[in-house]
């Protein structure tokens, strides 16, 4: 593998002999990689190995470039070590960092995953003010085939000229994707737009101008005079009498003019793709539909083990937060099966469901978990090795957040801004909400002293109550270990100077550091969320300075929102012993006893997702959110158990003392238990069954032979 690194101009305070030492390569710096020594760019793709260039300013120049060069093979990657390193006032302390920008750059590609396929024919439905309509379906009319549909005939109304279909009436729904985009409406207006020829007639002929020039009837102005009726008599186009039609049409784009408050359009924070809401100013948009034309492709972002899942049992309902948080209403409740149900189209990947799962039945596939493990821990270990301290990484969108961070390096480089301090690693997500709680804290195992994420106006509000949440449990965890300091931050900025700001509060050189573990861990993100978990709780316990003092804790509170920690407690005077909640338990924390009447319980499986407590039909357990620091959390332990209940004809066990007596005093006032009826409930069922045979024998011959009159 080969690396091109160059100092833009000498702008970079690049320390080459120490950043090839970090790689283990021979480096030769650039001063003008993209211009005048653009050879040494050309020979060195003169192969087929990977070829990582310190530069994405000039990426799309030398993509090009690539491309014109004869015999070029290589593999390229690029990496930004300009903006988020060199360009700041700590520039000159950033080698570290560097060398673990350029590491993490050399790692291998993530893995293909299974993708999602969209097919679009152009066929594009633009809601809106009919005038509007017609102006941006001018601008697509050359490479998409256009239907309007007219929401009011707007301040200039349709043009004269009928260019295109245009659709009226109720509107009823409007779902899909990119694609399959249905709409329904209901036929309910007496003009009929297929035969209305816009001669206007009748607009001049209506004494109330109840018809607009979208050509529809307001019928709430209209008081039945009918002389539209009898001037549009040749066309025909006017019927009063017409009944309301429902009707459905295909499309595989939409563009909404009508804005994101309008009835019956899409109502969540991710729209689906291929469609597009329009102020009317910005062309990005128009420019995007005009090339969604033919088959397209995304990764298939999640994976779903319904064997994990937490959500339903037993026809109740448990964890809901997946559902809950899905920004694009992709994720819903299948009752008839139990489990959820994720629409792949729908999907935008922001992996939120994977960072609030529980159990791990729901995860990243794109890039996979162990994959975002093996860049982080390449970061921390190459810039521990570099001489770095005190890392801190900063988890941000590749979207805005890149564009923040860009934004921040200029300033500084301008010196009206600080930058990214030196110890502060950047790190680029599909979603910033993608990652959580057992990433965070393997990142601390590691040797991260702080985790930032960073939060632009790009998320839905739910993100930020999930990544708080789950902040909260970290935190408690690793404050309640002895690890003293904020290790978890959330970072909101829209604009950089708020996010530099920020990052001199929590990272500069006046801020306090975090403690961590003295020893980095080696342990890797698995793709089993809670062994991930398991591992770095496990590390941090190892080395955690609350442990090494003669009084030890011996279990820690959490939060109880968003924790996926924690023990249960069941009320023995209430509990029967039925072991609904054994049967409701997704993780196996819950288990019976064979041999007695017994409910054991390991704590470590639980994930607090509140089945058991919903199952139980004596509402006897309570959930209680904890990390227990002992050698039993892994331990089988005893919850409850109950003496077993003798048949009282045999002897034979057959339930338990307190299940037994429940149901006698439930029933003994019962009509139909009462004398032998009540007694055969203490019997085995098959002494009942003996015993009802018996009873119904005696009471047989005692029919056949009958006392004799004295």
């Amino acid at each position: 593998m080969t690396t091109l690194i160059c100092n833009c101009n000498q702008t970079l305070p690049l320390q080459t002999p120490k950043l090839g030492q970090a790689l283990g390569e021979d480096l030769k710096e650039h001063t003008t990689l993209c211009r005048r020594e653009a050879g040494a760019f050309q020979q060195a793709i003169q192969g087929r190995e990977t070829v990582v260039v310190a530069c994405t300013q000039e990426q799309r120049l030398l993509t090009e470039l690539a491309e014109q060069t004869e015999g070029a093979a290589a593999s390229i990657r690029f990496v930004n070590i300009r903006e988020s390193a060199g360009w700041s006032a700590e520039g000159g302390q950033a080698t570290p960092k560097m060398a673990a920008l350029l590491a993490a750059a050399r790692l291998p590609e993530p893995e293909p995953v299974p993708t999602v396929t969209f097919k679009s024919q152009g066929r594009l439905l633009i809601l809106g003010p009919l005038d509007q309509a017609e102006r941006a379906a001018a601008l697509l009319s050359d490479v998409l085939d256009i239907t309007l549909w007219a929401d009011g005939a707007g301040e200039a109304g349709g043009s004269q000229v009928r260019r295109f279909p245009v659709m009226a009436g109720k509107l009823q729904s409007l779902n899909g994707w990119l694609g399959a985009f249905q709409v329904a409406w209901l036929a309910n207006n007496p003009i009929d737009l297929d035969l209305c020829t816009r001669c206007n007639a009748c607009v001049v002929a209506c004494p109330e101008q109840a018809i607009g020039l979208d050509y529809q009837v307001d019928l709430s102005r209209c008081s039945a005079h009918r002389d539209c009726v009898k001037v549009c008599h040749a066309a025909g186009a006017i019927d009063f009498s017409r009944e309301p039609r429902s009707q459905s049409e295909r499309f595989d784009l939409v563009l909404d003019l009508r804005g994101p408050q309008a009835a019956v359009t899409f109502r969540q924070h991710a729209l689906p793709q291929g469609y597009f809401r329009w102020d009317g100013k910005d062309l990005q948009t128009l420019l995007k539909l005009r090339d969604m034309v033919g088959e397209f492709e995304k990764p298939r972002f999640f994976a779903y083990k319904q064997k994990l899942c937490a959500h339903s049992r037993n026809d109740q309902t448990g964890c809901n937060a997946c559902v809950d948080i899905c920004s694009a209403e992709a994720i819903a409740s299948d009752k008839s099966r139990q489990q959820i149900q994720v629409n792949p189209h729908l999907c935008v990947g922001c992996g939120a469901c994977t960072t609030v799962c529980p159990t791990g039945a729901l995860t990243y596939a794109y890039p996979r978990a162990s994959e975002q493990g093996d860049k982080i821990r390449t970061l921390l270990s190459t810039y521990q090795a570099a001489g770095g301290r005190d890392a801190a990484l900063l988890l941000h969108s590749q979207n805005q957040g890149q564009a923040l961070i860009d934004e921040l390096g200029r300033g500084a480089q301008l010196k009206v801004m600080q930058g990214v301090p030196a110890r502060v690693m950047p790190m680029a997500l599909w979603h910033t909400v993608s990652l959580g709680l057992e990433v965070w804290l393997s990142a601390v195992a590691y040797g991260a002293r702080q985790i930032m994420v960073l939060l632009t106006d790009e998320e839905a509000p739910q993100y930020k109550t999930a990544l708080v949440e789950q902040m909260a449990v970290a935190q408690a965890v690793l404050n309640g270990l002895g690890y003293d300091g904020v290790h978890l931050q959330l970072i909101e900025a829209a604009h950089p100077q708020v996010l530099d700001s920020e990052l001199q509060r929590l990272s500069g050189r006046s801020a306090k550091v975090p403690v961590g573990p003295g020893v980095a861990a080696r342990h890797a993100v698995q793709s089993d969320k809670r062994s991930t978990l398991e591992l770095a709780l496990d590390h941090l316990m190892a080395h955690a300075p609350a442990l090494q003092s003669t009084v030890k804790p011996e279990a820690l509170a959490l939060p109880a929102a968003g924790a996926p920690l924690g023990t249960l407690a069941v009320d023995a005077s209430r509990c029967t012993l039925c072991m609904s909640c054994v049967g409701a338990c997704p993780s196996a924390a819950l288990q019976d006893n064979p041999q007695q009447p017994e409910l054991k319980f390991i704590e470590k499986n639980c994930v607090q997702c509140g089945l058991c407590a919903k199952t139980c039909p004596e509402q006897a357990i309570t959930l209680q959110p904890r990390l227990l620091l002992t050698p039993e959390r892994s331990q089988p332990r005893r919850l409850h158990h109950s003496p077993p209940y003798a048949c009282i004809r045999c002897q034979k066990p057959f339930g338990t003392l307190k299940a037994i007596e429940t149901m006698l005093g439930r029933l003994s006032g019962h009509s139909m238990f009462q004398g032998a009826a009540l007694e055969r409930l203490k019997m085995c069922g098959d002494c009942r069954v003996i015993d009802m045979f018996t009873d119904e024998n005696q009471v047989r011959m005692a029919g056949d032979h009958p006392s004799k009159p004295q």
